[in-house]
Parts: structure tokens; sequence; C-alpha cells
């Protein structure tokens, strides 16, 4: 599947653009619609598996985004014990930037 329809089923039930969200996650905007990057990335997380994270995002993207408030947020956890995994192994193999 594309990269814009995945991020367009994402907000499927908003009018927003893929256009507009790739801004958002791209940094070069701060909303799309009501949504902040934060709340697409984890949107996303909660919506699409691991492979298709990847599939949108970096590494670095990922370990950047990936923090205790957007964890906390998380409704499963089950999903939130997964990526907090997932959190500590990329902060073990991603430098920090410096």
């Amino acid at each position: 599947m594309k990269r814009e329809s995945l991020l367009k089923r994402i907000v499927w039930d908003y009018n927003i653009s893929e256009k507009d969200i790739e801004a958002v996650l791209k940094g070069r905007a701060e909303k799309a619609g009501h949504y902040t990057r934060s709340m697409l990335f984890l949107k996303i997380l909660e919506t699409y598996p691991w492979f298709t994270v990847l599939k949108l995002f970096s590494p670095e993207e990922i370990k950047d985004l990936l923090t205790d408030d957007l964890l906390k947020k998380m409704r499963s956890p089950a999903l939130r014990k997964k990526y907090e995994f997932i959190r500590q192994r990329l902060q073990k193999v991603i430098p920090v930037a410096g």
C-alpha cells in the first residue's frame, strides 16, 4: 500500500489531505486539522503493524517520537509494553545526536 493511502486511512473520519498529514509528520507544519505530529504518530502506532510503521518513519524518527508521554497515552497495555521494549532497543542502537 502506498504511503499516501496509509496516511489517509489514519484520519479517514476527517477531511484532512495526505499532503497536510505529511507536512505535519515531516515537521513542516504544526497541525493537520486538530492533529499534531505526536497525535498522528500515536494513531499510526495503534493502527498499523510494526513493519508498516517502519515504512512510514525512520528508526531515528521513531526513537524521537516514542516518548514516555506518548507511551502513557496508548490504550492497549500490550501495545504499550511492545513499544516500551522497542524504545529501549532503539535507545541502545541509535546514538544520541550531539
